[in-house]
């Protein structure tokens, strides 16, 4: 064989079968092999491992239906979809049948699953094998895979830097090719964050595109900030191909919350309108992932696309908007689950906050404000409390409203095609520090409150001389966003060294979001592909398969 199975992508991967070069079986042995790796590396996969015999036993059933595909196939000379013979992974969020889905509770092991996720069973009917699942932050909410049931999974360029979450266990299996494509979900950028921290490729639709029956979470029923499924993989053409398949699918089950709407071609414009920004207002982007915007820019431009700076209007009342409505029960139904676990310390300070006595909120909101300077921080303290039935209703009439204005102040003023933006303010966040730094979400949170499809992107690697911070970022004259996160990330705070450290991150990804407008999914995936081949041609960017195997120094 001229290459090993892991290195195409999917199309390329069911070509191959279907010459007679590859067999399916081959294919799902390569890519257990490299998933055995990856887990060694960063601890990504999680149900179906038997740790007493060192087997993971979705692997036996994924070479089990790799085998069944062979020898339908040698008889019939017909392939079982446009996906045969393809490994995919998902999050531990997805039901697969004879198989927990723990979401990282402990209380929720040992039930094993008796039905498949709706779309790990449409996967299945096209062709694709599922070969295993992957680590998730306790609870979900936070952008750390860690839980005291699987521990912690770490990033697979270093080993002292989180993979991301929710997605996390997902994104650092891809990027080490333990499988083809994968799964996630994304409700304040559970797909994206970890996909920018990975240096590989995602898509965050748009509400309603794919289904999530059958898919877990610790607050089921919260309908303030819809959550989706997402596609995460090794290329723009890979996460096409499975919306291409998998948009508006309905099947033959109830999902009334699925909306019909197949995928559609687009045609998109000889020259595309970019909004670009660095700056949030919330909290400034690094020089690493300022330098990624600039570099997209610059190559868009080459390729005669029209790029203009923007400025987004009012960022910190998104995060408000988000935080006010995801702590309506101060985290309640969200903790319930965690029974004999201990709580990771990432969740520290949204669950305390949000059940301080209100009079204690209020002197603290106040010093804040009025000591600290921080306006931002101490308004966003403010609304994280349990609220009445009324005041979450206000709240989701203010996302509403929000919306309206984004539309007008963004999409209609500057007559955008995309939005080219940060995933978040730092490349690469070290293990331990969302305990810190969790409102950083607002680069990928923004786009959650007004569901806008988002794609994901490497771009570049952090450069510790290019990379080095100035006064531009240290001078607090120089900022206009949260005094305290800031700090955090830029000069130190109460003892504790700044975060963004330039030569600590060197060779790490730095990826960019892609913003389309509500349900322009497919002018989304478009445009991705215009970036990723302009990025190509401009700096010979090679992220994608094997990528991660490359870098020097990968999970160090």
């Amino acid at each position: 064989m001229s290459e090993p199975p892991n290195s195409p992508v999917a199309r390329e991967i069911v070509s191959r079968i279907e010459s007679g070069e590859w067999t399916a079986a081959r294919v799902v042995e390569a890519y257990i092999a490299q998933a055995i790796v990856a887990h060694e590396k960063t601890n990504c996969i999680t149900e179906g491992m038997c740790i007493a015999v060192s087997m993971f036993l979705l692997f036996e059933q994924a070479l089990k239906q790799a085998k069944e595909l062979d020898a339908s196939f040698a008889s019939t000379k017909k392939l079982r979809g446009p996906l045969h013979g393809v490994p995919f992974s998902f999050s531990s969020t997805d039901n697969v049948i004879g198989f927990d889905t723990t979401v990282g509770f402990t209380q929720w092991a040992n039930k094993p699953a008796t039905s498949n996720a709706v779309l790990v069973q449409q996967l299945i009917d096209l062709g694709a094998i599922p070969v295993f699942k992957t680590n998730v932050p306790q609870t979900m909410f936070s952008f750390e895979s860690s839980n005291p049931l699987w521990g912690r999974t770490t990033n697979p360029y270093n080993s002292g830097y989180t993979s991301g979450g929710s997605s996390g266990g997902e994104a650092a299996a891809l990027a080490l090719d333990g499988a083809a494509f994968g799964i996630g979900s994304d409700i304040g950028g559970s797909l994206r964050i970890p996909t920018g921290y990975c240096g590989i490729y995602s898509l965050k639709p748009s509400v309603g595109r794919i289904s999530k029956t059958g898919a877990l979470g610790p607050d089921s029923g919260f309908e303030g900030i819809k959550d989706v499924v997402g596609p995460m993989g090794r290329s723009v053409e890979d996460l096409d191909l499975f919306c291409r398949f998998i948009f508006g699918r309905g099947d033959n089950f109830a999902d009334q919350l699925l909306v019909p709407l197949p995928y559609r071609e687009t045609k998109l414009p000889q020259k595309l309108r970019f909004g670009y920004y660095s700056n949030d207002g919330f909290v400034k982007a690094s020089p690493a992932n300022r330098r990624a915007i600039m570099e997209t820019v610059g190559a868009l431009r080459k390729e005669g696309h029209e790029c203009v700076e923007i400025t987004v209007p009012n960022v910190p009342e998104a995060m408000q908007i988000f935080s006010a409505l995801t702590s309506s029960d101060a985290y309640r139904k969200m903790t319930s689950h965690l029974g004999p676990d201990p709580m990771e310390p990432f969740l520290s300070l949204p669950v305390y906050s949000a059940r301080v006595p209100g009079f204690l909120l209020s002197i603290a909101t106040w010093v804040v404000e009025t000591f600290v300077g921080d306006a931002i921080f101490a308004n966003l303290a403010r609304v994280v409390h349990k609220k009445s039935v009324g005041e979450y209703n206000e709240w989701n009439t203010k996302r509403n409203e929000y919306n309206d204005m984004f539309f007008e102040k963004v999409w209609k003023h500057y007559a955008l095609d995309g939005i080219i933006c940060p995933v978040q303010a730092m490349p690469q966040i070290p293990n331990g520090g969302a305990i810190d730094l969790l409102p950083l979400a607002i680069g990928t949170v923004l786009y959650n409150v007004v569901n806008s499809p988002c794609g994901v992107l490497p771009v570049t690697y952090v450069d510790a001389k290019k990379d080095q911070l100035t006064e531009d970022w240290t001078d607090p004259t120089k900022r206009n966003g949260s005094k305290i996160l800031e700090n955090m990330v830029y000069n130190g705070f109460m003892g504790k060294k700044s975060y963004y450290d330039a030569e600590a991150m060197e060779g790490m990804p730095v990826g960019i979001q892609l913003v389309g407008k509500r349900y322009e999914d497919e002018k989304v995936l478009g445009m991705m592909e215009v970036v990723d081949n302009a990025l190509k041609k401009a700096n010979g960017s090679n992220f994608g398969p094997g990528a991660a195997r490359r870098a020097k120094g990968a999970a160090k």
